[in-house]
C-alpha cells in the first residue's frame, strides 16, 4: 500500500480553536508532485447506545448550530485529553441524560469524515440503565426521550435521522437487538 501514501513535507497550524484545530500541510503525492492538505484535528468522541431492559432506546434532541436545526441523536461527547474511552462514555451518558449503566460493551470505532478530519468515534452499547440527575455542560441544551428500534429504522428511512453516528448506531442496534 506504500504506493498510495502521501509524504508530509511541511505542516502548520492554520487555526487553533477551543474544540477544533485546522492543520495545513504540504505533501508529496505518489506521483512525486506536491499538493496542500487542509484538515480538522479533533480529539475524538464517544457515542453511547443506551438500551432499556424493555428494549426501548434512550435518545436526545439537540439543536446543532452548523445545520440550524434540531437533530435526533444518541448521547455522545468529546474525549478529554488522556481520558479513557469507556470512562468518557460513562461520563457523557450521565451528564447528558442523568442515566448510568451497569453493563457496557465496546462495539466499533468509526471515522466519520476521513476526507477532512482525523475525528474518530468510539461506539458503546449501554444496558442496565438507572435514572439519575442530568448534569449538562454549561451552554448545553437538550431533551431526552425514548423510541423503539422499528421507529428508529423508520426515521432513518424517512430522513428524520441523518446524523451519521446515530444512523450507524441504529444499524448496530438492528444487528444486536
Amino acid at each position: 500500500m506504500d504506493h498510495l501514501k502521501e509524504e508530509q513535507l511541511s505542516s502548520e497550524l492554520a487555526y487553533d480553536g477551543k474544540l477544533l484545530k485546522i492543520q495545513k500541510d504540504v505533501v508529496r503525492l505518489p506521483d512525486g508532485k506536491q499538493s496542500e492538505r487542509e484538515y480538522i484535528r479533533h480529539p475524538g468522541a464517544v457515542v453511547v447506545l443506551p438500551v432499556f431492559d424493555d428494549g426501548r432506546i434512550l435518545l436526545e434532541r439537540q439543536f446543532r448550530y452548523p445545520m440550524h436545526r434540531v437533530f435526533i441523536e444518541f448521547p455522545a461527547g468529546k474525549i478529554d485529553s488522556g481520558e479513557d474511552h469507556l470512562e468518557c462514555a460513562k461520563r457523557e451518558l450521565l451528564e447528558e441524560t442523568g442515566y448510568s449503566a451497569s453493563e457496557w460493551h465496546f462495539l466499533a470505532t468509526i471515522h466519520n469524515a476521513i476526507a477532512y478530519s482525523d475525528e474518530h468515534l468510539e461506539i458503546f452499547l449501554a444496558r442496565g440503565l438507572t435514572a439519575g440527575q442530568a448534569q449538562p455542560d454549561e451552554g448545553e441544551f437538550l431533551e431526552t426521550f425514548t423510541a423503539t428500534l422499528p421507529e428508529l429504522l423508520e426515521w432513518v428511512r424517512e430522513g428524520k435521522i441523518t446524523d451519521v453516528k446515530t444512523v450507524i448506531g441504529t444499524f448496530w442496534l438492528e444487528r444486536i437487538l
